[in-house]
Order: structure tokens, then sequence, then C-alpha cells
């Protein structure tokens, strides 16, 4: 197979992120909007009260652990897809 040609069949995913801030914490949602199902994965951070506050660190760490988040909805949902087709069980790891 080869990824480098322009293939017609490509398909093209896009994920919302937003983020925001309450008091020391920081949420990030990510959504995945799939077949007419939306999917979200979130993923907080906290600022450590000894730590200097620098906003773009908590949203990086938000965003990763809401991106992370939302990959094991895909995995659990790829799973029960799979189980409703061959009616076996299937049991997907990273």
């Amino acid at each position: 197979m080869d990824f480098r040609s322009n293939n017609p069949m490509k398909k093209i995913w896009s994920i919302d992120v937003d983020i925001d801030e309450h008091d020391n914490y920081t949420r990030a949602r990510a959504r995945l909007d799939l077949a007419g199902e939306r999917l979200v994965g979130v993923g907080f951070a906290r600022l450590n009260p000894s730590d200097d506050d620098v906003p773009a660190i908590g949203d990086e760490l938000a965003v990763s652990r809401a991106l992370t988040d939302l990959g094991n909805v895909l995995l659990h949902r790829t799973s029960k897809d799979i189980e409703g087709t061959t009616h076996e069980h299937a049991h997907l790891t990273h």
C-alpha cells in the first residue's frame, strides 16, 4: 500500500477541542463527530500552588488528557462495532 499517492478514498476526520479554566483547574474537551455520533474525551489539569502559573502548560496537559480519553472512547466504540459484526468478544489494546 502506497500512502504517498493521491488516494481518492482519502478520509479526513476533524477533532474540535475547547479549553476553559476555573480557579486553578483547566478543562479540555475533545469532540469527534463520527457517523452521526458525537464522541467526547475530557481532560483536566490542576495548577500546583507551588508552581509558576504558565497557562500554556495547563492547556497542553488538559488537551493531551482529553485526546487520550477520546482515543479510549473511540477504541471502546470500535470494539463494540467489531463484536456487533462478528458476534465474538473483541479485546482491543493501544
